[in-house]
This record gives C-alpha cells, structure tokens and sequence, in this order.
C-alpha cells in the first residue's frame, strides 16, 4: 500500500478533484474521466488541466487506470484518505435511528436482538451484514438450569452475564429426576457464577480428578452434565445476512467472482479473523481491497465496530460489500447499530 505520509503533499485542489472522482465512481460505478469531472465547470480548469491532476494522483498511489484508455478508479489507500479526511459526514436521519432502535427492543433477549442487528446492517445498507457472536466458553456464567425432557435425556440452558442464552441435549447414563436437577443447576450457578465456561469445566475436572476417592453423587452429576452441557462452543459464531443482496451489483456480473464470494462466506474463518481483530481495538475500522486477504481476493470492503455491554466489548458488527460502497452512509449506520445494540444488550442484562 502507497506511503500515506504523501498525502500531506496534495493542495486543496488536489483534495478536491480527487473527491470528486471517488464520489463519480461510488455514484456510477464506471472508471471516471478527466472530462466528467471538467464538466461540472466547478473546479475552473480544463479537461487537460484535471488530468494532468489525475495523473499525479494516480502516481500517488490514490488512483489507478483499469485500463490505458479508460478513466481511473480509487485505489485502497484513496479509499481511505476519503474515508479519513474528505467525504462529507452525515448523521443517519431520525427516521431510520428510530427504526433500528425499534427493531432492536422488539426482542427482549440477546440471540433476538443480534440477528435483529444482523438484518437490520443488510436491510439498510443493501450489503452484507455480518455480527461476531463471542464463544460461549469465553462467556461468564450467570446462570444454569438443567430441565428434564424424557428418560435420560436433559436440556440444558445457560444464561451468561451478557444476557446470552444457549441450550443444548445432552444424555445421561441413567434417568435423573427433576430436584437432582434443580440441586446441580444450583450448585453450578452459586458455585461457578462469574467465571466463563471454559474455566468452570476446568475447575470441575480438576476437582474431579484431586478429590475422586470422596466426591459425592451431587458432584458426579455436576461434572457429567457440564462434561456435555458446557462442553462446546469454544469458537465464536458468525452470522450473516443478505448475500443474495450483492447479486444485484454490478461488480458481481461475473460468475466467477460470485462462486469466489459465496465460497468465502462459506469458509468464515478470514471473516472471523478480521472481525476479531475489531473486538481488539475501538471505534469503526476500514478494510479495503488490499488492506486483507480476503477483501482483496474479492476487491471488497468490510467496514465494523464492536459492541459492548458496559466497558466489556463482547463482540463485533459490520457491513461487507463491493469496494464501491456509499461508505458516507455506510460508517455511520454501523456506528449507530453497534451503539444501539449495545445499549439494547445493556437492558437486556439489567433485566
């Protein structure tokens, strides 16, 4: 990627022209000549003149020519300068922050509110949305309970502290009536309360092993079913919305391209890389084109923040798309959900 410190070099004119030529491109989605932006006579110079300022752009590494007698596109580094100094910010209208918070509080529990959240980043961006769900084993317990179904069979459903609610089957060696249940659903949460998952099937097979001789058939039970009831989710889940979105753009005409992405999605697991290097750090990040394997494979961009229950970020959110994205509408939607979100989950725990 081009030195960014020589965009301290560029004149206002510079800055100006190369604005223009981005915003022709995100609007039109063909490569942009020096006569479509003369055109607009609002910079005072010919056709000649602003290509001649093309051209030093195009050597600065912000602009590039698809082809010799074609106009030029952004690159990833011009992408960013606009991102970071020249596009003009907006907030996102009232209507549409009233919409995402409404959509939101119509669940009144976390699984409800994240695919909320991840419907909500595709609907209204006419790209993917995608959220990164934390493991469960890095989770902190809340609360368990263990609910007989039919003979050995036991579901068992955990609440952590951030509001997440996970369930799963497991089976028994033999039939356990319910107040033996009840007891190890207690003992787990009085017990274990505030430590993740993880560490809790730690301690209990430790505690196994070191007092085997004397533990009592409470314990037994205990083990066995945080064995198979905790015993998952030790990567984080990704959920994604609206590919079928993307089919619409014009930058996936070729059919080749289209299998490349829908392979990628299939894989996740550079998403989730980049996802988790979010969680990481703070405020909304850009990947685009060549700032990632993955985004330059496609030439698309991932733009994402974390959310957070109070000062604990528990996960990340974005929308992915074409490199050619609306991004002064794009940065503040996810902006406005991941805070959104944040709060919705907030109420969530306090509930």
């Amino acid at each position: 990627m081009p030195d960014r410190q020589s965009h301290r070099t560029l004149s206002p004119r510079d800055h100006d022209i190369l604005r223009d030529v981005i915003y022709t491109y995100i609007l039109r989605g063909e490569p942009v000549s020096s006569r479509s932006v003369a055109k607009g006579d609002r910079h005072g110079l010919s056709s000649a003149s602003i290509r001649n300022v093309m051209a030093d752009l195009e050597e600065a590494g912000l602009l590039r020519q698809p082809h010799t007698s074609a106009g030029r596109v952004p690159t990833a580094a011009g992408y960013h300068l606009y991102i970071e100094t020249l596009m003009q910010q907006r907030a996102l209208p009232s209507k549409e922050r009233r919409y995402i918070a409404d959509q939101l509080e119509a669940s009144d529990h976390a699984a409800g509110r994240l695919e909320a959240a991840t419907q909500l980043l595709s609907e209204l961006s006419h790209q993917v949305g995608v959220v990164l769900i934390p493991a469960l084993g890095d989770t902190v317990l809340k609360a368990v309970d263990f609910v007989p179904v039919s003979g050995r069979k036991v579901l068992c459903v955990v609440v952590s502290t951030s509001g997440f609610v996970d369930s799963k089957l497991v089976e028994l060696d033999e039939p356990v009536g319910r107040d033996e249940l009840v007891r190890a659903g207690n003992y787990l949460t009085e017990s274990f309360g505030g430590m993740t998952m993880r560490d809790i099937r730690e301690r209990l097979l430790k505690l196994m092993e070191h007092e085997r001789a004397q533990v009592d058939q409470l314990l037994r039970l205990v083990v066995n079913l945080a064995r198979q009831g905790l015993g998952d989710g030790d990567a984080p889940e990704l959920r994604l919305e609206g590919a079928t979105e993307l089919l619409q753009q014009p930058e996936l005409a070729d059919v080749a391209r289209v299998r490349r992405l829908f392979d990628a999605f299939s894989e996740k697991v550079r998403l989730v890389t980049l996802l988790n290097q979010c969680v990481e750090g703070a405020g909304v990040r850009a990947w685009i084109g060549d700032d990632s394997e993955l985004t330059s494979e496609l030439d698309f961009s991932l733009i994402a923040s974390p959310y957070r229950i109070g000062d604990k970020v528990i996960g990340s959110l974005g929308i992915m798309g074409p490199s050619r994205m609306a991004y002064e509408r794009v940065i503040p939607l996810v902006e406005f959900l991941a805070t959104t979100l944040s709060d919705a989950l907030a109420k969530t725990f306090e509930g």
